[in-house]
């Protein structure tokens, strides 16, 4: 299996917090390159070597602090790639006290372009759950099993569905979309949860992502799939924390949410999914790594959600929750 070596480029203090962004996205081993150290070790009166090589000397004085980490070279691990990538810009843009760095992603000898595209030869049509088959959209397909077939281009944002958390998620959603449901996506991505709830029955879909560009995105995949824009609307903004975006979904207007972020963004946002949906209706969240199931279910069982099925794919978990 091949793998690409990407690199977050950050200052001293920001290691700890993009760390902990390439975790919640399921990568669990780093290598981290902190000045620091090598200063340290220069300065140690004991340190045990009489020679180091002038080449590595220089390395070391001008290399970046950041971490460096690995993923397969294939459409998931490119959508991790993304997935990171975009966090690593909420978290930026949230920190307000210290400077973290540029927080800029590269992968090592790849053209940003060329590893933002190339995945796309990995990317061909495959069955989602009993219902759904996902099919890129240069891709040719001939339907044949009855399914809904859901087309889609993510461009450089995260939701191709071959992920195992958008996997679950869909999975989820065609077992509680029955027909005429109003549906909430929060942080779309390239529409994919919601555009699958449309195409399943569901009467109308909101959704919002923290990337502007999730905006025209979401609306190019709809119009691949044929989907009315009277039959969706979709926002830039941070739910959390903006306030006007927030009185958008208020109001008990939806029989479902879904919510396929991490789990340090699933936990605030079950106390503000009942604001959105109407009293019974479904919250299916995911993005969830195993060492964090037992959190998101506390979270959730305290803002008064029952909890109706897990699935487990990987190390990733999806939950589907009613709200008491």
């Amino acid at each position: 299996m091949d793998f690409l070596e990407a690199f977050v480029e950050t200052s001293e203090i920001g290691i700890e917090m993009a760390s902990g962004v390439v975790y919640a996205n399921g990568v669990t081993g780093i290598m981290v390159e902190d000045q620091r150290d090598f200063s340290e070790f220069m300065k140690d009166p004991n340190r045990q070597w009489d020679y180091i090589d002038d080449e590595l000397m220089k390395q070391k004085l001008t290399q970046k602090n950041g971490i460096t980490f690995f993923v397969t070279d294939n459409a998931s691990g490119i959508e991790t790639l993304n997935a990171i990538k975009a966090d690593l810009k909420r978290v930026k843009d949230e920190e307000k006290i210290f400077d973290v760095g540029s927080f800029n992603l590269t992968v090592k000898n790849v053209k940003e372009e060329d590893w933002a595209n190339n995945w796309k030869k990995y990317f061909k049509p495959f069955p989602v759950g009993d219902k759904v088959v996902i099919k890129p959209s240069w891709e040719e397909y001939e339907e044949k099993e009855g399914r809904v077939v859901l087309n889609i281009d993510p461009g450089h944002i995260f939701g191709t569905g071959s992920h195992e958390t958008t996997k679950g998620c869909i999975e989820f959603i065609e077992k509680f979309v029955s027909g005429g449901e109003r549906v909430a996506d929060i942080g779309c991505g390239s529409g994919i949860l919601a555009i699958a709830a449309l195409l399943l029955g569901a009467d109308f879909a909101s959704a919002v992502d923290i990337d502007p560009n999730a905006v025209e995105i979401v609306r190019q995949n709809a119009e691949l799939n044929c989907i009315k824009p009277e039959k969706y609307e979709v926002f830039a903004g941070d739910i959390l924390n903006d306030g006007d975006i927030q009185e958008k979904f208020n109001g008990k207007k939806y029989d479902m949410a879904f919510a396929n972020i991490v789990a340090d963004i699933v936990i605030p946002l079950s106390a503000m999914v009942p604001d959105f949906i109407r009293d019974k209706g479904i919250f299916i969240c995911s993005g969830i790594i195993s060492e964090r199931l037992n959190d998101v279910m506390e979270a959730l069982n305290k803002n008064g959600f029952e909890i109706l099925e897990i699935t487990r794919k990987k190390d990733w978990c999806a939950i589907a929750s009613r709200l008491k």
